[in-house]
């Protein structure tokens, strides 16, 4: 039985997702065992697994890559999802700020920020990647970072200052960092051999 999964991409990522001469398209195809059928017209795209696929969770997987190209991220950065400690989030915008293209305009501005810096900051204190595209902002990271980089954006999105959220931002940083270097030391620490029962006197 053909085990398939569709979705939808913007019209305007379909040669992304496809690449220069296919290149792209033909990449996900082979790494991950699937087959996809992109209708060029309407933006649908069918994954199908191939019948030498071994690992069924693969359809999930080349969605979330499919739909992370489709909300602006280049197919290379999408594919860091293959990562099983990775996963993506999209915010509607529309959601926060309705559809008003000056309101979602200025927000989106000041995610991005002049020459995209904002958007950078946000990335390397939160330790994701973040595509602002439409109404939508993509996140990918793990599942802690990704909670971090979500409130942070809001943050923004709901009129916080920008110091507001650095800080925010580099208080998680650093409780981060602490929590990386406690894991290591308690995996340098030695660990006691067991001792040999002493034979007791008679």
């Amino acid at each position: 039985m053909k085990q398939s999964t569709y979705l939808k991409v913007p019209l305007a990522r379909v040669g992304v997702l496809i690449g220069p001469k296919g290149r792209a398209k033909k990449r996900i195809e082979t790494v991950f065992s699937v087959s996809l059928t992109i209708d060029s017209e309407s933006g649908s795209v069918e994954i199908s697994l191939n019948p030498e696929a071994k690992d069924v969770s693969a359809l999930f997987t080349v969605r979330n890559i499919v739909r992370a190209i489709g909300r602006g991220f280049n197919p290379r950065k999408a594919e860091r999802l293959a990562d099983e400690e990775s996963a993506l989030i999209i915010i509607d915008l529309i959601d926060y700020v309705g559809r008003s293209k000056n309101a979602l305009g200025r927000v989106k501005g000041r995610i991005i920020g002049r020459y995209g810096r904002s958007r950078e900051l946000l990335e390397e204190l939160s330790e994701t990647m973040i595509s602002v595209y439409g109404h939508t902002v993509a996140i990918i990271g793990t599942v802690d970072s990704l909670n971090v980089a979500r409130e942070a954006v809001l943050m923004l999105v709901k009129g916080a200052f920008h110091k507001t959220v650095w800080n925010f931002l580099y208080a998680y940083r650093r409780k981060a960092k602490k929590k990386r270097a406690e894991i290591w030391e308690e995996l340098q620490e030695p660990r006691e051999e067991p001792q040999e029962p002493k034979a007791e006197l008679r």
